[in-house]
């Protein structure tokens, strides 16, 4: 009678479990339903305003996807804003131009493993590996100051006019004065990235993207994260600018921002043809054959939020360490200004307002970005073509920061 009545207990215990399973479910499916409802609405929203021709937009939590969903169109024009006649649909296998984003899903990943393998110190002197460095104040700058955009650095110079190669780039920037003092201000510059990713080829002997190819991506099976994607006979792409004219204006308008004697009438390798699988960046492009530490990474969501989950984990992917969790956490530290090393802590940096402490992230110029929420275990990652739509009247791309706080604060009413 006991045993018998043991078994009918046991019978009834599966049952229950299965039925609390079942409403679990069922509650996550309606919660994803609602999420992705809202989500699609905006993204909706933006394509009507034409912020951009597609967008990839993934969401996950605790390393479940909860919304995943390519929208649009991967090219909508051709140069001189020409509407394609049978224009190409998004998808989320497409490859996008991280842009910045190559900051730190290339560079500032590269530094950690070094110094995780105790090859490079945060606290080294840049002059140490490149000894151009070795005068005056730039004797001060330390690789930390570089991450953090604190070396003192011009934030950007068409570097493109006074080299063609990396070794010219170098020699360019070298010979640059500092702007700001070194260590005690913030100022966000490429010529830092630029220069880290020196660095990285300096100390490995290998080129930036083969070391990383190596050492990271292929490790995670990051297949479709690469530099120069056009080489690796990659087909699906999502197009970017018409040529270089954001750029060109940067040089040719002192009160864009800009201070620039070059003449833009000078240079005469501007691109007359929309981008597709080529770096926007002009740096990247013409001066570091599309490989560079501060842009010129392609990748897809999938890939992103893989090295996103890298760092929520500390370190921990599928039960193996490959960064220790001590590195990461020194990376993601944040400083004074608000920013880690590579990634930024600024909640108006990452359009990230009201989220939790420790949120970061960061942007890409082609329309891209990232926001960690490591108290929530959630990432976020959209993926936009918006420089295909081309630049507005006032000669600005569109802008995306709206959409991209509207974001953060959908997913966070809903996590």
């Amino acid at each position: 009678m006991k045993r018998k009545n043991i078994y009918f207990l046991a019978i009834a215990c599966i049952i229950l479990i299965i039925i609390y399973s079942g409403i679990r479910i069922l509650k996550t499916q309606i919660g994803d339903s609602e999420l992705s409802n809202k989500l699609n609405a905006l993204i909706e929203d933006g394509l009507k305003q034409e912020l951009f021709p597609g967008a990839v937009l993934l969401i996950a939590q605790n390393g479940e996807i909860r919304h995943r969903k390519a929208y649009g169109l991967a090219q909508k024009y051709s140069f001189g804003r020409i509407a394609l006649e049978k224009p190409e649909s998004m998808s989320a296998e497409h490859l996008f131009d991280v842009a910045s984003m190559t900051k730190v899903f290339a560079t500032t990943f590269g530094i950690m493993l070094l110094v995780d393998r105790g090859k490079l110190e945060l606290d080294d002197f840049l002059h140490k590996y490149i000894d151009k460095f070795a005068e005056g104040e730039k004797r001060k700058i330390m690789i930390r100051h570089l991450l953090s955009h604190r070396a003192g650095l011009v934030p950007w110079k068409p570097v493109y006019y006074h080299a063609s190669n990396k070794a010219e780039s170098l020699d360019y920037i070298s010979s640059l004065p500092l702007q700001y003092p070194v260590g005690t201000e913030r100022h966000y510059s490429d010529l830092g990235f630029m220069i880290l990713g020196y660095i990285i080829e300096e100390i490995t002997g290998k080129s930036l993207d083969l070391y990383l190819k190596e050492e990271l991506y292929d490790p995670l099976e990051l297949y479709n994260t690469t530099f120069r994607p056009l080489s690796r006979n990659y087909k699906k792409i999502a197009a970017t600018s018409h040529g270089n004219p954001f750029e060109r204006r940067m040089i040719a308008d002192d009160n864009f921002g800009y201070k620039c004697d070059e003449n833009p009438d000078d240079f005469h390798k501007w691109r007359c043809y929309t981008l597709k699988g080529e770096v926007n960046d002009g740096n990247a492009f013409y001066a570091h054959g599309g490989i560079a530490g501060h842009a010129g990474l392609f990748s897809t969501v999938d890939d992103l939020k893989i090295l996103a989950d890298l760092l929520v984990n500390k370190g921990l992917f599928n039960g193996k360490i490959y960064i220790a969790p001590e590195t990461v956490e020194t990376f993601l530290r944040k400083d004074e200004f608000d920013n880690g090393l590579g990634w930024s802590f600024n909640p108006k940096f990452i359009k990230a307002e009201g989220a939790p402490e420790g949120t970061f992230g960061h942007t890409g110029f082609t329309g891209c970005n990232v926001v960690v929420i490591p108290a929530k275990k959630t990432i976020i990652i959209l993926l936009t073509n918006r420089q295909n739509e081309g630049l507005g009247e006032s000669g600005d791309y569109p802008d995306l920061n709206l959409l991209r706080r509207n974001i953060v604060r959908t997913v966070l009413g809903e996590i």
